[in-house]
């Protein structure tokens, strides 16, 4: 079982969801509503890491992990999701459940603008 201390998750992070409202001229506009703040580690993928993440998504950038959270554990869902560190942004890719232990989540994800 992988364990990781609460020291390691050293970045607060806000994962948003997507969502759609009516502008001001009753168009569609795209927004982003939070669905949860929570303690993070954030890493760059090295190549053989990335060589492996090819398989789920070619450009994988980033591995997020976080504490284990049901509602973030279905991958056809949280990859519409994005993740906010600071000023920085993070689309999510897939989610992986450690280990299959439900004590840590691993996302993999790009930097940048969708």
């Amino acid at each position: 079982m992988t364990v990781i201390h609460a020291g390691q998750l050293t970045k607060k992070i806000k994962f948003q969801r997507p969502s759609t409202l009516q502008d001001s001229y009753g168009g569609p506009a795209r927004t982003w509503l939070d669905v949860a703040t929570v303690w993070a580690a954030i890493q760059p993928v090295d190549g053989r890491e990335q060589k492996r993440a090819h398989r789920i998504a070619s450009e994988v950038s980033h591995q997020i992990t976080v504490r284990y959270q049901a509602n973030l554990t279905d991958t056809r869902v949280v990859s519409s999701y994005r993740a906010l560190y600071k000023a920085r942004i993070f689309n999510i890719h897939a989610v992986l459940n450690d280990d299959e232990s439900n004590v840590l989540l691993t996302l993999l994800a790009s930097e940048g603008l969708e």
